[in-house]
């Protein structure tokens, strides 16, 4: 059927819309086919730029042990990752820890290898896969075994969440887990108002006429709780047995002592403070007794020599026994342990019912 000119220039004017439509679309189609092509090329660049880098799952603070659990791998971009930052913080915490039976430390080299400073100069550690044992090796290829301990891992500095972990970051802790150390409580010491898990602590020895001794050092504590609530005048504290009768000398001599204090110090910052060096001497019985306690390690034992001989031995004698004689009272000893470790500590109980909202004593 023959159409008139209206009708074929409306089909034209169709036509050429479906036409301009077409191309119209062709060029979106087009448009957006090289957007996604130079952005799936951006993330093959930034991909190809990234590493994986351990970071924090949560906030740790200065002086807290530190293990594999709290880190989880992330990809980040590379040109924001520290230089000494680790993909492997499993190798990372089980390398640095390492350390031989008396102490010394085994280093993680830059290039990931392993060594001692052994008479100032620097020995190469290799590790037996076979038996997962730590050697040096002679001029002449013979294997020197080492008998290896790891220590805890703490933090330097307060971290926060997401931080990326470094070497730059992490420390060895001081304490090494020997054979003789046990967790001891105490609930007669003077405690710091704000002490809470996971600080490192000095304990203090002050004689009445001013005399200042530091009887262990840095150790962490950990604060009890009891179903939520802080006890408010309790302890605990990791003690090698040398530790634990030098403490035990200095409570009873403080509780001879009118007007003497046994008391606690924090470390500010932990991570970073080297262990102070204990300097109270215990008295001639207990320190017997220390020489002739199987429990405790050799190397103990001479640390504890070297502090009661010299100058240690004259403190002793001109002020500690000298303080006992002049404050010292025996007959009401019994009371005043009943008495310490009954009474409570209302500051701290303040401070720790802010937290809790529950707070108990040790009784």
């Amino acid at each position: 059927m023959a159409s008139n000119p209206m009708q074929r220039q409306a089909r034209n004017y169709f036509l050429l819309g479906m036409a301009l439509a077409i191309i119209i679309a062709g060029i979106i189609i087009a448009f957006l086919f090289m957007q996604m092509k130079k952005v799936n090329e951006q993330l093959q660049a930034e991909k190809a730029g990234t590493k994986t880098a351990y970071v924090l799952t949560q906030d740790i603070k200065s002086g807290q042990v530190i293990d594999s659990t709290m880190f989880e791998p992330r990809e980040l971009k590379e040109a924001g990752i520290p230089a000494d930052a680790t993909g492997d913080v499993n190798t990372l915490l089980s390398n640095y820890s390492l350390c031989d039976k008396s102490g010394n430390n085994i280093y993680v080299d830059s290039d990931g290898s392993l060594y001692m400073n052994i008479n100032n100069s620097k020995v190469t550690v290799y590790r037996e896969a076979a038996t997962d044992s730590y050697y040096t090796q002679g001029t002449n290829g013979e294997k020197s075994y080492i008998e290896t301990v790891q220590k805890s891992i703490i933090a330097k500095v307060d971290m926060k969440a997401n931080t990326v972990i470094t070497n730059s970051l992490i420390a060895r802790a001081d304490e090494i887990q020997t054979d003789d150390v046990r967790r001891q409580e105490y609930n007669m010491l003077s405690l710091p108002i704000d002490l809470m898990t996971g600080d490192y602590v000095d304990v203090r020895f002050m004689l009445p006429n001013g005399q200042d001794f530091i009887v262990v050092s840095k150790k962490q504590v950990t604060v009890p709780d009891v179903n939520g609530a802080y006890l408010a005048d309790t302890i605990q504290m990791n003690m090698s047995e040398d530790e634990i009768l030098s403490l035990s000398c200095a409570i009873v001599e403080a509780y001879r002592m009118e007007a003497s204090k046994l008391y606690v110090t924090k470390y500010t910052e932990a991570g970073l403070q080297e262990a102070a060096t204990p300097n109270y001497a215990v008295n001639n019985e207990v320190a017997n007794e220390i020489d002739k306690d199987p429990n405790i390690v050799q190397e103990a034992k001479n640390a504890l020599s070297r502090r009661y001989s010299g100058g240690a031995t004259d403190l002793r004698n001109n002020y500690i026994n000298g303080a006992l004689s002049t404050y010292g009272d025996t007959e009401n000893l019994p009371t005043k342990v009943e008495e310490s470790i009954t009474s409570s500590q209302e500051a701290r109980q303040q401070y720790l019912q802010g937290l809790t909202g529950a707070v108990t004593t040790g009784q």
